[in-house]
């Protein structure tokens, strides 16, 4: 592979990453909108709803380390290329110090603090309802 398909492997693989990372986002967020706007409590739905997310994270996490791998392959891979010709070296010098990928370990913990916060505000939202629905059921 030339020098140039290299670096667009990588920006390519940088810009699935933030795909996936953006899908996360929204499906998050939509989970606590509609969490949020639940009105009576119902602990069956929060059960499925937080397994269901739950598997969601794993696959996402998974497509997201595995698309991370790939970054630091085609890293490796621009780093080990023969590029001398004068106007590649130019621009190696100037883009190669500017890659840097989060490590895996830093992917997986964010992922996973994200997953828990967001599980554990379900059931805090679950249970700020069941408190409502008992304060007003009891006269």
């Amino acid at each position: 592979m030339k020098y140039s398909d290299l670096i667009q492997l990588y920006f390519e693989r940088s810009n699935a990453l933030q795909s996936y990372w953006t899908l996360y986002v929204v499906i998050v967020g939509g989970l606590l909108a509609f969490s949020s706007l639940r009105k009576l409590p119902a602990a069956l739905t929060t059960l499925i709803v937080s397994v269901l997310f739950g598997l969601f994270a794993y696959e996402n996490l998974d497509a997201i380390q595995q698309t991370t791998v790939v970054r630091y392959r085609a890293l490796d891979a621009i780093k080990q290329s023969d590029a001398s010709a004068p106007e590649v070296k130019a621009v190696r010098e100037l883009l190669e110090p500017a890659l840097t990928p989060a490590t895996m370990s830093s992917v997986r913990t964010t992922h996973l603090v994200s997953d828990i916060l967001t599980i554990a505000a379900l059931w805090a939202m679950e249970l700020r309802r069941r408190k409502a629905a008992t304060s007003v059921a009891a006269p």
